[in-house]
């Protein structure tokens, strides 16, 4: 699945690279993504990590 984060969406709670710090991080005040392809097995912390985003920022397809 492909992975991308809306930066100005993005408020900078950085839970997501608390949740699956292998596909997200922080960039100064807005998270990033690591890889544009989540890697096998980290499928699912970047689901909670989508799920969890309070602005909806992270986009998964």
């Amino acid at each position: 699945m492909k992975v991308r984060v809306d930066a100005d969406a993005c408020i900078g709670c950085a839970l997501c690279p608390d949740s699956c710090p292998d596909v997200f991080e922080m960039d100064g005040d807005v998270a990033v993504a690591k890889v544009d392809e989540v890697p096998e097995g980290d499928e699912d912390c970047a689901q909670e990590a989508a799920v969890g985003c309070p602005t909806e920022a992270i986009i998964l397809e």
